[in-house]
């Protein structure tokens, strides 16, 4: 989700043109010419420029071009009128002939300061903040009263990447006034960039000091105190903004997500159920609403928000997919059969209903059922790799690797670009015992397919595990992570590492993220008591009997506890 104002469209709007010791000035002569209007030849000028701004204000922007060409035709150097044309080509879509005018109107006048700042600005917008940058420079340099040069030019040298460059601009500013709210903003966006976080918000802070309802750096507050890891006042900070603006809808969204990330639903819910809910975005809503009661196990609340969406549109072939599972997690099996078959072969959710069937037919102790299916469907369709993956998925879970592994191994050669097949290959190589073919085929999908942070994650726990090549599982796993920041279980992989490396701390901070991030999963759990051993810190009893409170038949994790309470006489 976006939260943030796009920089090119801010370069586009010109601050307003006040001095820094607040004393507004006008943005241009009140006539087309520098001098006395003497001749008739002037005479006609001003008046064609007239003309010029009655169509202007009637919205005719062809008509406002027309007389200030007439106008111009008159005062030919008139380095106001090029400008004057130069805005009006932009309103006409025509940004080259803007410049073309900006440059003209230049040539009349070097120094003609509303000149530099719109041909930077339109240069600014097309992506050319290197051009920009001389003219913003200049008019900065003609009038080191405006603000508007300083923060244009800061903003073409944060998108240029020349962090010292804006950082220099704006101090500069600063110091000849210390009230500027945009300045301070644009500090904690360029060192937001720099990724020092707290440098960042301290300056959006000073920013809302000065205007307390500035709600973009209100916005980018929260968004720096994520990425500084301090949730609870980034939350904070979101929730005040939709009580300023509680129509930023953008924000409330965004805040779900942050909480589901969080693993805070009732959180997520609360802010979901103060979005007004009507039309299309009304049943997103609902849809969130069911997602997030089918996490929470609330099954019945689920398949209401569901129904309800089908009420309105029965053809939302992915709200059904997500009805059928709410009906499967309740073990409503025929319901969720029902609507699994529902949904029509030409959707794009077919597949995956069908898939979802067979499982059923699985889960109700009739899994060569669920397998006449989906070699039934192989047999009509044996150009989808999806069943054929669903397929040795029921074997995987029916604890039969080796027929699960052949039914991808025997077709792989038909799919050869696959990274799906070679991922569950590798996979079930490993669930079959023979690791040496699993890291093979890992690295296989990797060297293909170097951003696929499931290989990445896989192998690099999978020497975890081993206790091999850590420094080469560290470097996958952090890849990984890069990828997916927010994957509880790629950090609890990293944590591993770092505990297999006796980098305890590194290992500490890694599992406690994890355990935030996933919830209570108790292998994750079970690593960061062990984490937690190592370091002799007292916590590691609980974070064990949190995990054998999920897991109370995991004898590894028992005798953990019973060698910690002997170690520390029972406490």
């Amino acid at each position: 989700m976006k939260l943030t104002t796009g920089i090119a469209a801010l370069s586009l709007v010109l601050l307003p043109a006040c001095s820094i010791g607040g004393q507004a000035r006008p943005s241009d002569p009140p006539a087309p010419s520098s001098k006395m209007v003497e001749t008739k030849q002037e005479s006609r000028s001003l008046y064609n420029y007239a003309l010029a701004r009655v169509r202007f204000l009637d919205g005719d922007a062809e008509g406002t071009l027309m007389f200030l060409k007439e106008a111009l035709s008159e005062d030919p150097t008139s380095p106001f009128l090029h400008r004057k044309v130069a805005e009006a080509y932009l309103k006409l879509n025509r940004p080259q002939e803007a410049i073309d005018a900006c440059e003209t109107s230049l040539r009349f006048d070097p120094d003609y300061r509303p000149s530099h700042m719109l041909l930077g600005m339109i240069l600014a917008a097309m992506g050319n903040d290197k051009e920009a940058i001389p003219h913003f420079t200049r008019a900065m340099e003609l009038d080191p009263g405006k603000e508007d040069a300083y923060v244009n030019l800061s903003v073409s040298y944060l998108k240029v990447y020349e962090y010292e460059g804006a950082v220099k601009v704006l101090k500069n500013l600063l110091q000849k006034t210390s009230d500027s709210p945009i300045a301070y903003y644009y500090l904690g966006k360029t060192y937001d960039r720099m990724k020092l976080y707290r440098e960042a918000s301290a300056y959006y802070r000073k920013a809302l000091e000065l205007k307390p309802d500035f709600e973009q750096a209100m916005i980018d507050l929260g968004l720096s105190l994520e990425a500084e890891g301090l949730d609870n006042d980034a939350a904070a900070v979101y929730r005040e903004v939709l009580v300023i603006n509680p129509a930023n809808v953008n924000v409330a969204q965004h805040l779900v997500q942050f909480y589901v990330q969080l693993h805070r639903l009732e959180d997520a819910l609360a802010v979901l159920k103060t979005i007004p809910a009507e039309g299309l975005e009304g049943r997103e809503i609902r849809r969130k609403m069911g997602l997030i009661y089918i996490e929470m196990e609330r099954y019945d609340e689920a398949i209401e928000e569901f129904s309800y969406i089908l009420s309105e549109d029965p053809d939302a072939d992915s709200v059904r997919l997500y009805l059928g599972t709410a009906y499967a997690e309740k073990k409503e099996y025929e319901r969720a059969t029902q609507e699994f078959g529902r949904i029509p072969k030409t959707s794009a959710f077919y597949f995956d209903a069908l898939g979802q069937t067979a499982f059923l037919y699985k889960e109700k102790g009739e899994p060569e059922r669920g397998i006449s299916l989906l070699r039934e469907a192989i047999a009509a369709q044996p150009d989808k790799p999806e069943l054929y993956l669903f397929l040795s998925g029921i074997y995987e879970s029916m604890e039969r690797p080796a027929e699960g592994l052949k039914v991808l191994t025997d077709i792989e050669g038909n799919f050869p670009d696959n990274p799906a097949i070679q991922f569950r290959i590798a996979v079930l190589y490993d669930k079959t015992g023979d690791k040496k073919a699993s890291i093979a085929r890992l690295k296989q999908v990797i060297a293909r397919t170097p951003d696929d942070p499931q290989a990445l994650n896989y192998l690099g726990y999978t020497y975890a595990e081993m206790g091999i090549n850590l420094e080469e599982a560290e470097r996958y796993l952090k890849k990984a992570v890069s990828l997916r920041p927010d994957d509880g279980f790629i950090l609890d992989s990293l944590g591993w590492v770092y505990f297999k490396m006796k980098r305890y701390d590194e290992a500490i901070a890694n599992l406690e993220k994890a355990v935030k991030l996933t919830g209570d999963d108790p292998t994750i759990l079970e690593h960061l008591g062990d984490a937690y051993a190592a370091k002799r810190d007292r916590r590691a009893l609980s974070a064990y009997q949190r995990a054998l409170k999920l897991d109370p038949e995991n004898k590894s994790v028992k005798d953990k506890i019973r060698r910690l309470k002997a170690e520390t006489g029972g406490k």
